[in-house]
Formats: structure tokens, C-alpha cells, sequence
């Protein structure tokens, strides 16, 4: 048992096989069969009967759900990305089979509603009335003990049909049941932005399995803040995997007629605003009884903002919720003992079963409190137990609370939240989740991150980053082709373009261009591929599917807590939930040094690739003695695989023509007849929330946060289900965020403007439709403007929609959102520069004026702000939710309606590439 302070479980057990797993499991039920007292006949009948009704529970859960058919073949996170015709639609489900999927689309649209599972049904001439239906399941849902077949048999008989609503707890565990760990983890992180409590312990009812879910957190990345004596606006970001903090677990012993998750949410809550982060029976339909989540564990995290007058607790706290009796769940519960730094038990009687099992726990470093209800149990038998727990859980009465029908619940809240903060500052045990972990499989619990093929991964990546001592010297090191190689090419390139582009070229200085850029790549060609990005092809290239993804995520983990060259972030900042799922930042943030990610080694792959084609489009290296031909596959495979790809270099803003060219042949090759492309784009400047747009419209995987991930402009692409590819008028979508691209007025003139309004033309030249991000009180920037005048003057314009993001909270007054004939009348003084520049002759013109701008049509959208609060602990409002669906589908109503440029091929996106 671990002894108070930082805890001892950070050293990592050894991987415990599959024999060795049962042996503890079996080990543990023996120890409570003896606790019971099990010896007789009777129970032993039940042992051997009980599982049989619960596997059959399990199964017709699954069949109820439409979700017996993904046990073989689990639903990836392909099946969850695929645009279909549902992705239009928001209506609510009308039988079972349609909840799971509206639970995914809603996750993905970070709705707050995502796990309501009210169904639109008709209902039959005999229906019960609601009121008599919920009396039945108040009366039978605790009563989901192993010691009573005949409640189980009675709670198996009214499983949910097709005209009864289901429970989301048991709609969450079929569900993860049924997915692959990819799709697990991203179900994690969107309800971790929602701010739902996160499935730690998932249950497996029919084989008595239970998976400790640490690879599903293990994309979950938190930032929170520090109050004073630290220094103000001092904030700290890590995986929530990774960081430790004192962890309090609240469970049920038997009946109680106080609610656990309605405890711990108000516990959470600050005065002013409910959060409800656990589901209980008071939410909407959460009264149904529970068939197959019953033994799931969840956590919950508070974390400070940094603000006293809003945070409950200094520091982060964890919270940990068991579903259903401990009694029927000792594992679970001997595991919650294990890395808590005290444990809430909720009861209103303490039988000498229950005794026994706390008995057990003697010499436990665990702090114990109970919350008892005395007026519905046996008072006098409580207190004769409480009076022999006492000493041997190291409690006093003060450990004991009573919370009845008349008592204040808000000082009782206030109770519990005192205790809670006075254990926290004591010296208690502090465990991160990989601590929790370690405990987990110590006790023969299923680890989820343990199979072969993650850990393989995991032992390359180590590999690799073990090695990074700092970023910046190992991109000059070991990245060669990067940095001023690549800059000086890029630079060659771009004069050799406008050589050709003039109207009567000086031959003899393009020659030497040619002959500049030739021996550029001759020297990039002269150099081998370092040692760490040999590593990285060999992962990638992995013949197994699994593994090749499981190691492209522990790489995005391992660069980023590499050693990384990162100022303090400002407040506005850091109160984001995640590197790449966060919202919008302050506009007048500096940009931050770029950190080292995977971008980086696919760009030096990419590089090679450049080198070695120049030089075989010279004549100087023959075709047959290349050694790089096959790196586009292997990246395109990670494109088809979810990972963004860079079409635009943010460091030299130049594109690798040959590498993204190569990239798209291989496409065009691997669709095959399926190659119909619709590209759609989002420019802005970064700040402006375009990449949480997207990745909350469509599910993707932008970075997002100014400064904290790559410059460039990345693609990803999606795929359109065959049976709406016709309707659609695409077979795939390739989606394109500008990043950081885009500046905004300061670069309205030089060098770097005209790169800016290139790149953007380029980016909008490529697209069918587009959608430009821009903050509430801001002008259109002027490299986009400048863009937009120029397709103009080429008939090349895109269905656009301007959008107007509320930086501010949702519940908080902002300034009014500008109006449409607005943002289309007179521009600024940047604006009317751009305007000049590009209408000489014409004087100044107004956005309204052009030919592709109609007032009366809806091309403006406003959002509001992405919090309801104030981060860390804000929820995305349901506002945002909802208007990021309805743009989502006047997107696709666009492209089905054909009101964007005409739908192309790959083939055709290539040379109109070459061409832009």
C-alpha cells in the first residue's frame, strides 16, 4: 500500500499475462466470497447461475443498440469520420439503433446535449404512463446486488425495447465496447472538451474483464492556473495521464438515498453555475436503471483558473465516481482504496457483510468518510458497526456526516468540500493515471495500453526522443535538409517562377537559376537520412496497421514533451483544453517559437524527395538508382489514416511542388475510381478559432492555439460514404487550414504581404468552397482581400461564407456582431491599401462592389463564443455547438447543390497545382 505523499506506483509492472489476470481476478472474488461467508449451497447456485443472465445482458444491450455486429470488427474512427447523409441531418433518434450514432455526431459537434438519449417515438395505445414508469425504475435501481437473484432476474426482464428509453451510462460502455482504442481515445477526448466525467474502468459484464482505459486518456491534455503565492498568470499544461493530484473516491455501499453523482457535481459547481459533469437519475432520462455499466469507474478533474473568487480548490483535484454497490464490485473498489487519498462511502445501512469488506481494509493509508442517511436504516445497527470501524480505519466522528431531507444542501456541499481541501493540503497520496494504472494491474485489471503492438510503438518512440536534447539542435543536426537548405531552394524556386511568368524571360539568368537551384539539390541529395528519421520511416512503413498508428500518436506525445522552446503563455492562451481542440486566443499574442512535431520529420522526408526528383528531372541521376520514390505512399498513408499533411512550409511559406504533387499521384492511384474531390479551406488569421471550426464541424485534427503547433497550411482529407457520393456529387473531401499563414494589418505591406496574398490566392484558387474566419471587430486581412481580387480577375472565385467568431464567453456580454452590408461596405485604411494595389486605375472599390459579392445572400455567419465560463472548467456552449452545424450543413448544401467551382479529380487538382 502505498504511503502518503507522492505516491509509489509511478514504477511500471511488468505486463501480467493473460493466465496471471485470471489467477488475480479469481484470487479476489475468492477473498469476497470468504468475506461473505459464501459457503453454503444456495450462493454457490447463484455464482454459477449469475453470469450466464449477464452475459445475456450484455448481448441483447448490444443487439438493442445495433451494435452486436462491430464485436468482430470493432468501428474505427474512419466509420466515425465518414461524411454520410446523417452528417446533414439534426434530428433527434427514433429508435435505439440510431442512439449510438447520434451520441458520435453530437461528441464530435461538442454538443452538451451528446449524451441525452430521449427518443422521438410514437407511443402505443397502451403505454404506461411516464409517472408509473419511473416509480418502477426508482424502486429497482439500486437494487443491482449479487446477493439477490431474483432483482437481477426482475432488472433483466425490463431491459430496454424499442418504445423505452436507454441509459447513457450503458449506451457509453456499449459503445467503447464496440470501438477500436483510436476511436476509444477520441470518444475520451471530445467528452473530456465537453466536460463529461471520462470512463477510467470500463466494465465487461459478460466475461468479468474490466479494461483500465489508459490509452483512451492518453490524448487528453489539460492547462490550468495558479493562485497566488505563485506568480499571477503562472499556468501549466499536461496530459491529464501524466500529472498527479490527490485523488477522492466516492461510492455506494448497498442502498443510499443520497446521490453520489449529484453530490460530486455540486461539489464541482461554483455557486453561480451547475456543472453536470456526472450523469445522475435527475437528468432528463438518467432515472432508467442501469443494465451493463454497473462496476464503471469515472474521473473527473477540478482545476483552478487561477482566479480566487471562482476557484473551489487551489489545486487540481480528481474525482472518482463508482456506478453501482461495492459489494458487487470489490475489485473496483479495492482499486479506488488503492490510489485515493480518502473515500466518500454513501450508505443508509452497514450490514455485517459490508462490515466485513471495510474490515479488510485495516492499516490502509486511505482516508475513510461516510455520508449516511440514518432515518431510513437501522440506526442502531449503523452505529454499532461505525462504533468498530472507527479504530480500524484511523477515523473519528468527524468522518462520519449525516445528510437527511431537511438538511442545508449547500452547507453540507461546503462540508464535503472543506474535507476535501483539507485532505488535499495535508501530506496525502498524489497519483496521475498511469499511477492508477500501475495499481490497476497489480490487482489484475486490464490494461488497454498494454497489447504487443502499442508497446512496440511506444518502445520505438522512445527510442527516438531519447535523443532530443533540444529541438532547435536537432532540427540543424539531425533535420539537415530543413532550415537554410530548404530556404535558399525555396527562394530559387519562387525567382525561377517569376522568371518564367514574365512576359519576356532573360534566358540567360534563368540558366543560372536552374544551375543555382541544381546544385542546391545536389547537396541535399549528398546527405543520408539521419538515424532518428530512418527510425520514424521504419514506423511508419510498419506492416501492421495497429502498430504503424500507434506509433504516429506516441511520436505527437513524445515531441511534445520533448525538449521544447516554448516562452510563458499569456493567460487568454493558456486556458485551453488542448494543443490541438482548443479555442481561440488573444489576437495580439507573439507568435511562439515553432516546437518540433511530426511535421517536422515527414518535411525532411519530404525534402529528400524534392532533392532526389530534381536531380532525375535534369538528367543528372537515373530513375533506377532513386531511393526515396516510395516516401509519398507511406505519407499518403498516414493522410488516409486521419493525419494532417502539409501543402504549404510556414517557415519558408513556399509549397514542395514535386513532394505534394508525388502525394497526389499516389491518391489518384489509390482511389482509383473513387477520385471525385471537392477541396474545401479556411483562411484567417490564427486567433481567430478557424481550426476549432473545422475540427468541430468534421472531426479533424488541426492544430489549434496560436503559436502551438505548426506554421503551414495542412490538408486532411475525408471520405464520403458510397451511399451518399451521388447525392454529394464527391467521393472525398479534402479539407485545407491555412494555420498560420495569414498575418493580419502589420504585414499589409512588403516581402512578406506579397507571400501572404500568393499563399492565400493559392489556397483559394484550390478550393470549391471556402470559409474565412474573422474575430468579431475585425477587418477582412488584407492578404485575403487581395486574393479574393485577384480570382476575381481570373473567374476562379469559391462558394465563400464569412465568419464572425465570438472570442468572449458565451454567457458574457460581448460587443454586437457586425452586420452583413457591414462588413461589405467601405473598408479600413489596411483594406483600402490592398484595394489600391489591386484595382489601379479603378478608384477605391468596396467588398460589396465586386461581382462575387450579392448582400441579400446569406454568405455572413456569426458564433458565438466557444465557453459557457471561464476556462479550465468551462463547457462549450451549446450555442457554438449549434451553429457550427448549421454551418456545416449549408457547406454540404452547397456542395450538393453544386453552388461551389466544379467538382474535380485528383488528376485535375495536380495540374491546377502546377498551374497556381
Amino acid at each position: 500500500m502505498a504511503s502518503p505523499g507522492h505516491s509509489d506506483l509511478g514504477e511500471v509492472a511488468p505486463e501480467i499475462k493473460a493466465s496471471d489476470r485470471r489467477t488475480a481476478v479469481a484470487v479476489a472474488d475468492l477473498e469476497w466470497r470468504e468475506m461473505e461467508g459464501d459457503d453454503d449451497g444456495p450462493n454457490e447456485a447463484q455464482d454459477s447461475d449469475f453470469p450466464t443472465v449477464e452475459r445475456s445482458r450484455l448481448q441483447e444491450m448490444l443487439s438493442l443498440l445495433g451494435l452486436e455486429t462491430y464485436q468482430a470488427q470493432k468501428l474505427s474512427l474512419q466509420d466515425f469520420l465518414q461524411i454520410s447523409s446523417d452528417s446533414m441531418k439534426n434530428w433527434a433518434p427514433h429508435a435505439p439503433k440510431d442512439l449510438p450514432w447520434s451520441f458520435l455526431r453530437k461528441l464530435q459537434a461538442l454538443n452538451a446535449e451528446a449524451r441525452n438519449t430521449t427518443m422521438v417515438l410514437d407511443a402505443p395505445p397502451d403505454a404506461r404512463p411516464v409517472e408509473k414508469e419511473s416509480q418502477v425504475e426508482e424502486e429497482t435501481i439500486y437494487w443491482d446486488t449479487a446477493d439477490d437473484i431474483s432483482a437481477d432476474i426482475y432488472s433483466f426482464s425490463e431491459l430496454p425495447t424499442p418504445d423505452t428509453p436507454v441509459n447513457p451510462l450503458d449506451l457509453l460502455c456499449a459503445l467503447l465496447l464496440s470501438s477500436d482504442s483510436f476511436l476509444q481515445q477520441e470518444i475520451v477526448l471530445k467528452m473530456s472538451l465537453c466536460q463529461f466525467a471520462l470512463p477510467l474502468v470500463l466494465p465487461d459484464p459478460e466475461n468479468h474483464y474490466h479494461t483500465f482505459l489508459l490509452w483512451a486518456m492518453r490524448g487528453t491534455v489539460r492547462t490550468w492556473g495558479s493562485q497566488p503565492p505563485r506568480a499571477v498568470g503562472s499556468f501549466r499544461e499536461d496530459s491529464v495521464v501524466l500529472s498527479r493530484a490527490p485523488a477522492f473516491a466516492f461510492v455506494r455501499m448497498e442502498v443510499s438515498s443520497n446521490s453520489k453523482s449529484q453530490l460530486l457535481n455540486a461539489v464541482l459547481s461554483p455557486g453561480h453555475r451547475q456543472r453536470d459533469c456526472f450523469w445522475h437519475r435527475d437528468l432528463n432520462l438518467g432515472t432508467n436503471p442501469r443494465e451493463i455499466a454497473d462496476g464503471l469507474v469515472e474521473i473527473s478533474w477540478f482545476l483552478p483558473s487561477g482566479r480566487e473568487d471562482l476557484d473551489i480548490f487551489p489545486e487540481p483535484v480528481a474525482f472518482l465516481n463508482l456506478r453501482g454497490d461495492i459489494g458487487s464490485h470489490w475489485l473496483q473498489f479495492k482499486l479506488l482504496t488503492e490510489i485515493s487519498s480518502a473515500v466518500f462511502i454513501l450508505t443508509d445501512n452497514i450490514s455485517k457483510k459490508e462490515y466485513k469488506l471495510l474490515y479488510s481494509m485495516k492499516g490502509s493509508a486511505t482516508k475513510y468518510y461516510f455520508i449516511l442517511s440514518p432515518y431510513r436504516g437501522k440506526r442502531n445497527t449503523n452505529l454499532r458497526f461505525l462504533n468498530r470501524l472507527i479504530p480500524v480505519l484511523k477515523m473519528d466522528h468527524s468522518h462520519v456526516l449525516v445528510k437527511v431531507s431537511s438538511t442545508d444542501s449547500a452547507g453540507f456541499v461546503r462540508r464535503v468540500r472543506a474535507i476535501v481541501a483539507h485532505v488535499a493540503r495535508s501530506p496525502c497520496r498524489r497519483v496521475s493515471v498511469e499511477d492508477m494504472a500501475n495499481a490497476a494491474r497489480k490487482l489484475g485489471l486490464r490494461v488497454d495500453e498494454d497489447c504487443a503492438e502499442c508497446q512496440r510503438a511506444k518502445g520505438r518512440m522512445e527510442q527516438i526522443t531519447r535523443k532530443i536534447k533540444d529541438s532547435d539542435a536537432y532540427r540543424r543536426d539531425e533535420l539537415r535538409l530543413q532550415g537554410d537548405p530548404w530556404r535558399k531552394a525555396a527562394q530559387v524556386e519562387k525567382e525561377l517562377c517569376q522568371v518564367q511568368w514574365a512576359g519576356d524571360p532573360p534566358e540567360k539568368y534563368g540558366a543560372e537559376l536552374r544551375h543555382r537551384l541544381l546544385e542546391l539539390r545536389t547537396q541535399q541529395n549528398g546527405h543520408d537520412p539521419a538515424w532518428g528519421l530512418q527510425e520514424f520511416i521504419s514506423g511508419i512503413g510498419s506492416p501492421s496497421l495497429g502498430e504503424k498508428q500507434y506509433f504516429l500518436r506516441w511520436m505527437e506525445w513524445g515531441l511534445a514533451r520533448a525538449a521544447q522552446p516554448r516562452p510563458r503563455p499569456s493567460p487568454e492562451t493558456a486556458l485551453t483544453l488542448r494543443p490541438k481542440h482548443c479555442g481561440a486566443v488573444d489576437l495580439g499574442e507573439p507568435l511562439w517559437p515553432e516546437p518540433l512535431g511530426v511535421e517536422h520529420f515527414l518535411r525532411e522526408m519530404g525534402q529528400f524527395y524534392e532533392a532526389e526528383s530534381c536531380l532525375v528531372e535534369a538528367g543528372k541521376l537515373p530513375a533506377g538508382q532513386r531511393r526515396f520514390a516510395h516516401f509519398p505512399g507511406l505519407a499518403l498513408e498516414l493522410l488516409l489514416r486521419g493525419l494532417p499533411l502539409e501543402l504549404i512550409d510556414g517557415n519558408t511559406l513556399s509549397t514542395p511542388l514535386r513532394w505534394v504533387t508525388g502525394l497526389l499521384k499516389e491518391l489518384h492511384v489509390r482511389l482509383e475510381r473513387r477520385s471525385r474531390l471537392v477541396v474545401l479551406s479556411a483562411l484567417g488569421v490564427p486567433g481567430t478559432g478557424k481550426s476549432t471550426l473545422l475540427n468541430t464541424m468534421f472531426g479533424l485534427r488541426f492544430a489549434t492555439g496560436r503559436g502551438r503547433g505548426p506554421r503551414g497550411a495542412f490538408m486532411q482529407l475525408l471520405t464520403v460514404a458510397e451511399s451518399f457520393s451521388q447525392d454529394l456529387g464527391c467521393d472525398h473531401i479534402l479539407v485545407i487550414d491555412s494555420g498560420g499563414l495569414i498575418g493580419g494589418v502589420l504585414t499589409e505591406a512588403g516581402e512578406r504581404f506579397e507571400q501572404e496574398a500568393s499563399l492565400a490566392t493559392l489556397i483559394m484558387g484550390l478550393s470549391n468552397v471556402t470559409v474565412v474566419s474573422l474575430a468579431e471587430t475585425r477587418d477582412i486581412p488584407p492578404a485575403i482581400l487581395h486574393a479574393f481580387l485577384r480570382l476575381e480577375k481570373t473567374g476562379h472565385m469559391p462558394n465563400y461564407q464569412f465568419v464572425y467568431q465570438s472570442l468572449h464567453d458565451a454567457s458574457a456580454p460581448g460587443s454586437k456582431p457586425r452586420e452583413r452590408k457591414q462588413l461589405l461596405a467601405q473598408p479600413r485604411d489596411a483594406s483600402r491599401a490592398t484595394v489600391q494595389m489591386e484595382d489601379q486605375g479603378g478608384g477605391i472599390r468596396t467588398l460589396a462592389g465586386l461581382a462575387f459579392c450579392d448582400p441579400e445572400k446569406q454568405h455572413v455567419w456569426h458564433i458565438p463564443g466557444l465557453w459557457h465560463g471561464v476556462p479550465p472548467m468551462a463547457a462549450v456552449s451549446l450555442g457554438y455547438s449549434e451553429a457550427i452545424f448549421e454551418l456545416k450543413r449549408c457547406l454540404l448544401e452547397n456542395i450538393r447543390n453544386g453552388l461551389s467551382n466544379q467538382n474535380k479529380n485528383v488528376q485535375q487538382l495536380i495540374e491546377l497545382v502546377r498551374r497556381l
